[in-house]
């Protein structure tokens, strides 16, 4: 029974988030600003080994804060092989907020965050190793945007559930 409670308070929360909360939009690393990211790399093909690179990498000081960008629920802060130390957040619009290559996250985090808090600090772990420290930033969308759709890019199909984060920053989504 304490199961399904557990479970119906999480689902309230989604939904919570998914569609009361406000949007902010607000950069993920504490001082940067446009420039510090090739715009032409999102969605660039071919990356790495014949991948699309399916966000955004913002170049800082190694131990930068990265903030979070919008208010959200934590899903997921931990490592995986291509990220690294990553956190995944949910915020408003079912968009999932993709922090990878962190040189640690912050382990102090309550499940909901607001915008501007600190989720980690720039580093270069995962596939990064060896490579400048800088934020690798996605957002997918649970539902796809089909007017964005143009059989010319590589991989169309999929990039209907993926936002440039550059536009998203710049508030343009």
């Amino acid at each position: 029974m304490k199961k399904l409670q557990y479970s119906l308070i999480f689902a309230i929360l989604i939904f919570s988030i998914a569609f009361v909360l406000p949007e902010s939009h607000q950069m993920p690393v504490q001082g940067a600003s446009s420039k510090d990211w090739n715009h032409q790399s999102f969605w660039y093909y071919p990356w790495g080994n014949n991948r699309v690179h399916q966000g955004i990498d913002i170049f800082a000081k190694e131990n930068t804060p990265v903030i979070a960008p919008t208010n959200g629920l934590i899903l997921k802060m931990g490592q995986d092989s291509l990220g690294g130390n990553i956190v995944l957040l949910i915020g408003a619009k079912w968009r999932f907020h993709y922090f990878a290559h962190l040189k640690h996250y912050n382990q102090k985090l309550s499940w909901f965050v607001h915008t501007g808090e600190v989720l980690g600090w720039v580093g270069n772990t995962g596939n990064a190793q060896g490579k400048a420290p800088h934020l690798h930033y996605s957002i997918r969308s649970l539902f796809p945007r089909f007017w964005m759709y143009n059989s010319k890019n590589k991989k169309a199909w999929s990039r209907l559930f993926f936002i440039d984060p550059g536009r998203f920053i710049a508030g343009k989504v």
